[in-house]
């Protein structure tokens, strides 16, 4: 390692620790670095920076948050949970199941793992709380049933690794979808099993009637990720057209026929849009100076030279590769993640053949456990805001959750066909 390589990540791990924002974290070490190595001029952190997020795909950012806003706020959630809980029933864990149920479908309307968790937890804790649920497992499961909006489509980390990568935003919605409702199942058995041991039950009894109520109500909800996903998949629109037709069929239910929406709310998510949007482009333009700093250090090719000669299997580079993110998921945000380490795992991939849209799936699962794991967790941070606990109290319930989350991620590993099923058959 060069002392100026040795220098930049230096000063990006201090900046980190001392809980500098991740964007001042990245850009300000790539800066040190220029300084200090003068292997290029200052301008280039201009240069770059605008060339980081310079993309027609990008744009889908700000469209896919204004639309999971206005779902929220539209009155779209509510519905999806009054479907859920008509579905599940009284049964033992019922509330919590529904709390899983709700996080993935209103994760297939956000894109984003926190809306998720704000989302479903301001109406399901409370009422969980109510009925015996102890508020420490009730955020386990919320933080980790909520990063489940970061897998299945539309995620705003795919977007990210797809323009990162160059990869189709298109094949990685489909190719999220099995493994989400994987992972949804495996939370939902945990979920049973600890209601199980301490008698915690659902909410109203099962009716035919109610069920047929809600889905009616919901309906319309129900059909966003429909509309979005199917018309990417059949080349009616672009990830960034879609994001467009999501925010129009949100405003549209909102305002005229939910009338949950007023012109008041609509500038409000506006501003707000503007401010989540803001910050996520900030460190995307950060990390692409942070990332031409690494490629001039050549480190994506002493990464491919240190795995390579490490293993020639396929599933161990993998594995080596997962175990590095499972760490950097600890202490760092999802979207940086990506951005530094996507463009240095990429020549790997090639080197072993694996398909950037498959390990595209992996990582992006592996961010989502990473977002419920201290000392960091995000989403996991989230939903202890929303239950009124300290971090600390949802540790003795989160190990089940992170274990079959991670027992999902090794099955990703060793039967790719859980990825690759799915978008083989639209092929």
């Amino acid at each position: 390692m060069t002392f100026t390589l040795f220098l930049l990540l230096a000063v990006f791990v201090v900046l980190v620790l001392i809980d500098a924002p991740i964007a001042v974290a990245l850009g300000l070490s790539a800066v040190v670095y220029l300084l200090v190595a003068d292997t290029a001029p200052m301008i280039v952190v201009a240069q770059r920076s605008v060339a980081g997020i310079d993309s027609f795909t990008l744009l889908a950012i700000p469209l896919f948050v204004l639309a999971g806003l206005l779902m929220v706020h539209g009155g779209l959630a509510p519905r999806i949970i009054a479907l859920c809980s008509a579905i599940v029933g009284k049964r033992t864990g019922g509330m919590a199941i529904v709390m899983v149920v709700a996080c993935l479908l209103f994760g297939s309307l956000s894109g984003s793992g926190v809306a998720d968790v704000v989302a479903i937890g301001t109406m399901m804790v409370p009422a969980m709380r109510e009925r015996g649920y102890d508020p420490g497992f009730s955020a386990s499961a919320l933080g980790c049933a909520g990063s489940l909006g970061t897998v299945i489509p539309p995620s705003i980390v795919l977007i990210v690794y797809g323009t990162v990568t160059g990869t189709s935003v298109g094949q990685l919605f489909v190719s999220g979808i099995v493994p989400g409702l994987l992972l949804g199942l495996g939370l939902m058995a945990v979920a049973w099993l600890q209601s199980y041991r301490n008698g915690w039950s659902g909410g109203d009894p099962f009716s035919w009637m109610r069920l047929r109520k809600t889905f009616r109500e919901a309906f319309l909800a129900l059909l966003a990720p429909i509309i979005i996903v199917g018309g990417i998949r059949t080349g009616l629109f672009t990830p960034t057209e879609a994001a467009g037709i999501g925010v129009a069929y949100a405003l549209f239910i909102g305002l005229f026929v939910y009338r949950a929406l007023d012109w008041a709310t609509v500038a409000k998510l506006l501003r707000e849009t503007t401010e989540i949007t803001g910050a996520i482009l900030l460190v995307i333009a950060a990390a692409s100076i942070f990332g031409w700093v690494l490629a001039a250090e050549r480190v994506p090719q002493l990464a491919v030279s240190g795995i390579t000669q490490a293993t020639d299997s396929t599933t161990v580079a993998l594995l080596i590769m997962m175990g590095i993110l499972l760490v950097l998921g600890t202490f760092m945000e999802s979207i940086a993640i990506i951005l530094i380490l996507a463009p240095v795992f990429l020549p790997i991939l090639g080197h072993y053949g694996v398909d950037p849209v498959y390990f595209g799936i992996l990582m992006t699962v592996n961010l989502a456990i990473g977002a419920n794991t201290p000392p960091l967790g995000i989403d996991l941070m989230a939903a202890c805001r929303v239950a009124r606990i300290s971090l600390a109290s949802a540790f003795g319930h989160l190990v089940p959750f992170l274990a079959v989350m991670i027992a999902v991620l090794v099955l990703m590993i060793l039967f790719p066909g859980i990825v690759t099923g799915l978008p083989s058959m639209f092929q």
